[in-house]
């Protein structure tokens, strides 16, 4: 009988979504970067980006314990991406890492607790598999369901992610 590991769900589950994420993030328009649907959205090149960035946050899952979002010394993501070249390199450079720190680690290491902090204040505190799915996956998830939003409103094709889209299949 063979059974699936923690580790060999969470790469099957990521390989899926990072291709789909790279899909949508291909589309994005640098020259409508700061296009808002909403005073109070990101804009369009904000949100990509935050898309991107959240790679190297669910990497820090793997290789760390935890974060604490007021120490001044924790890991921040590089400068914003000034061309869609950069944000596709960022893409690459921190889906390999991310992909080559779950490969290196192991169903022991994945239920070991990661805490987020602001200072004493604990945000969440689970094991790392966990944190990797809800605060990293979902989270990422998430945000690209919004920037499909904003390629449909700038009238650009929408990639099909979990079948074909609408611009996919020539409907409405």
């Amino acid at each position: 009988m063979h059974t699936s590991s923690l580790q060999q769900n969470i790469l099957a589950e990521l390989d899926h979504e990072l291709a789909n994420t790279r899909r949508v993030l291909e589309r994005v328009p640098f020259e409508q970067a700061d296009y808002k649907p909403h005073p109070k959205s990101m804009s369009l090149w904000q949100l990509a980006s935050h898309v991107v960035n959240l790679l190297a946050f669910k990497t820090l899952f793997v290789n760390a314990n935890s974060r604490d979002f007021l120490d001044p010394n924790a890991p921040k993501p590089g400068p914003t991406p000034t061309s869609h070249e950069q944000l596709m390199a960022r893409f690459d450079e921190y889906s390999k890492t991310l992909l080559d720190s779950l490969h290196s680690s192991d169903d022991e290491k994945l239920t070991k607790h990661f805490q987020l902090t602001r200072g004493e204040q604990v945000l969440m505190d689970r094991p790392k598999g966990a944190a990797l799915r809800i605060m990293g996956l979902n989270h990422s998830i998430h945000h690209r369901g919004q920037l499909s939003v904003y390629l449909r409103l700038l009238d650009i094709p929408v990639p099909g992610l979990y079948g074909p889209s609408a611009d996919e299949q020539g409907a409405f």
